[in-house]
């Protein structure tokens, strides 16, 4: 699947550097002269931070997971791997992706890539040791799902968006703190700085729930995909086989990988708001509701 806490981490880190690189160049006065051109600069930034995420993500998800791409198969069940996601790819209408294993207990995939014809789909060890043939093949149409309907690509514009109206608004707070309530009209001062930066926290982390939204709501969608493609009853006993081992293995995908994943932790109260994945419980009724 196509997620976020990876992504979301790389535009954190964009989004400091661009605002050191705004004050450096003297870039934050035009709160005090053009807003237009503020929200233009803060666009230029905050897309820049969400395709950095994008072209980087196949990268940064085989380093952070330790996934071993399939060049050539050495073994049965890698050589059943490659032809099965051919299939697929073929049947869903997308490039060939990039196919590889990476070592963890927990049963987990995710997918990544920056457009369609070039991304990456990856199982973990314990996955295709545990489920059968056929829920994998499910786990599979689902990651093969999120690559077809584009979700990376969608999530890099929505992420973009949020970063231009963060990067904005926490400017716009830090000129009224300095101007409005310290009085100061000697331009950007301490307070200035101190108010644009706690603005730019909260409202990232408020910037976090509307990406986790859309992202729970692509879930659904790649649940779907998985269903047409592999069968309803297949995808809805893979999700199954997940709700079983969610409380019987511990994850080993690293945290800012647990997005990627076709199944993450689960949260309850103000901190389900940033789950990027809905309720397994949801997701089976969503399947049953639609055979």
């Amino acid at each position: 699947m196509m997620r976020i806490l990876l992504f979301l981490a790389t535009n954190v880190a964009v989004l400091i550097v661009a605002s050191i690189v705004l004050s450096l160049l003297g870039i934050d006065n035009y709160t005090g002269q053009s807003n237009t051109e503020l929200l233009v600069i803060c666009a230029v930034f905050g897309f820049t931070g969400s395709f950095i995420s994008l072209f980087m993500s196949k990268w940064m998800a085989k380093k952070s997971t330790g996934t071993q791409v399939i060049d050539q198969p050495r073994t049965h069940n890698e050589q059943w791997l490659i032809n099965t996601v051919q299939r697929l790819a073929n049947d869903a209408g997308i490039g060939m992706p990039e196919v590889g294993i990476f070592p963890a207990y927990e049963a987990n995939a995710f997918a990544t890539g920056w457009n369609r014809n070039n991304s990456l789909v990856a199982v973990s060890q314990g996955l295709l040791e545990r489920f059968s043939p056929e829920e994998v093949e499910a786990v599979l149409a689902h990651e093969i799902g999120h690559v077809a309907n584009g979700d990376m690509v969608t999530l890099t514009l929505i992420q973009g968006v949020v970063n231009t109206f963060v990067m904005f608004f926490a400017r716009i707070f830090g000129n009224f703190v300095d101007k409005a309530i310290l009085k100061n009209e000697d331009g950007p001062g301490i307070g200035y700085f101190v108010a644009t930066i706690f603005a730019q926290l909260v409202l990232g982390i408020l910037a976090s729930i509307i990406v986790m939204w859309f992202s729970r709501r692509r879930e659904f969608r790649a649940d779907e995909a998985g269903a047409r493609l592999a069968g309803t009853g297949a995808m809805i006993s893979a999700l199954r086989r997940l709700q079983v081992e969610s409380g019987q293995v511990e994850s080993q995908m690293p945290d800012s990988m647990a997005a990627f994943g076709i199944s993450s932790g689960f949260k309850q109260g103000v901190a389900s708001l940033l789950m990027s994945h809905p309720p397994l419980e949801q997701r089976i009724a969503a399947l049953q509701q639609r055979s």
